[in-house]
């Protein structure tokens, strides 16, 4: 039963939330909705606990084996100061709103400076022609960058033209494209965990 009761479970509240998604607008459906809603944001709080609790169990782990101590001694330090001062208040102008203002935030902007760069490496690697796809993108890339600068627009009026119309068009299309892909992925991956057909959630070989 230990399978067994987490597939029923899974089964019934995914059939039940497809059909209140189509029900919506009874009452009785649309309260069992919110309660269902306010039961699962209780179980995210419980899972945010079991995640603290993985973090500090899996570095402490790595610490008493030396791996890469510094760094685990400073994420468990940090997270420990700021779940400290957080219990102090989380409003501005507490300390925890400095750390996180001061410290968090240059630190996150930082790291996406960084990836920029890795950015602008695989955007050379991608503008080589050398094949017609490769080509393709060189050249509306091109086109879209020169329709975004006033230079491009200085050298030639119907820069930014070119560049809406690449945009608006070609670029949406694909772009919507992948979108029902990927919603058609996100649908038979939710129908195959309804019907107990994926189990990965349930851990170990299944």
């Amino acid at each position: 039963m230990k399978k067994e009761i987490p597939l029923i479970i899974t089964f019934l509240l995914g059939a039940w939330m497809i059909f209140e998604n189509f029900a919506g607008g009874i009452p009785w459906v649309r309260e069992s909705r919110e309660t269902l809603f306010n039961g699962g944001i209780i179980i995210m709080a419980f899972t945010y606990i079991l995640g603290l609790y993985s973090v500090i169990f899996v570095n402490l782990k790595k610490i008493r084996r030396g791996q890469d101590v510094i760094h685990k001694v400073a994420l468990l330090a940090s997270l420990t100061l700021m779940i400290v001062l957080g219990f102090w208040g989380v409003t501005p102008g507490t300390p925890f709103d400095w750390m996180y203002l001061k410290l968090y935030v240059p630190l996150q902007a930082t790291m996406f400076s960084l990836l920029a760069f890795y950015i602008a490496s695989a955007a050379f690697r991608a503008f080589r022609a050398r094949s017609m796809e490769a080509t393709l993108l060189l050249v509306c890339a091109s086109f879209v960058m020169m329709g975004r600068i006033p230079l491009g627009e200085s050298i030639w009026g119907a820069f930014p033209d070119i560049s809406d119309w690449i945009m608006n068009f070609p670029n949406l299309a694909g772009k919507r494209a992948i979108l029902i892909g990927a919603a058609l992925g996100a649908i038979s991956t939710g129908l195959r965990v309804i019907l107990g057909l994926e189990r990965s959630y349930l851990g170990g070989d299944n």
